[in-house]
């Protein structure tokens, strides 16, 4: 049975593309869990609506996240950690920390998993973490840890 995808899915496609499997396959799981259409002459041509409706709502979110990141341009996170003398942190910053201090200091609204850390930190200082809003949109933060 021919279907069209409409998501990615590991083994079987790509979303939209339009793909050959087992009838049980299609009938039982994908469409009915909406992974899937049957790739007939008149889902066919939604294909090209429905690839045109998600190009316009991905451009628009790269333009927002575009916004965000002209937004953290030369912004500095300050983090109270708590130390030792010689300027070790007890314990370390996580991408958790940097995400919740962005929400609160900048409200900015960033998932973790957005959050890519340079290195383990475990001195206080000035660093600069990655922030993966999009495939085509990165930006950078730089956060300072303060002694509380």
């Amino acid at each position: 049975m021919d279907l069209i995808l409409l998501k990615n899915l590991d083994r079987v496609g790509d979303k939209h593309e339009v793909v050959s499997v087992k009838n049980g396959y299609a009938r039982n799981f994908l469409i009915p869990k909406g992974l899937g259409l049957i790739a007939n002459d008149t889902n066919l041509k939604r294909l090209e609506e429905l690839k045109a409706k998600e190009q316009a709502e991905e451009d628009k979110s790269i333009a927002e996240y575009e916004e965000i990141v002209t937004k953290l341009e030369d912004q500095t996170l300050k983090i109270g950690v708590k130390s030792g003398t010689s300027g070790k942190i007890f314990g370390s910053i996580t991408n958790v920390q940097i995400a919740s201090q962005l929400k609160e200091q900048l409200e900015i609204d960033v998932e973790r998993r957005q959050v890519v850390m340079p290195e383990e930190i475990k001195e206080i200082g000035t660093y600069t973490a990655e922030i993966n809003f999009h495939p085509e949109v990165q930006g950078k933060i730089d956060f300072e840890l303060v002694k509380e």
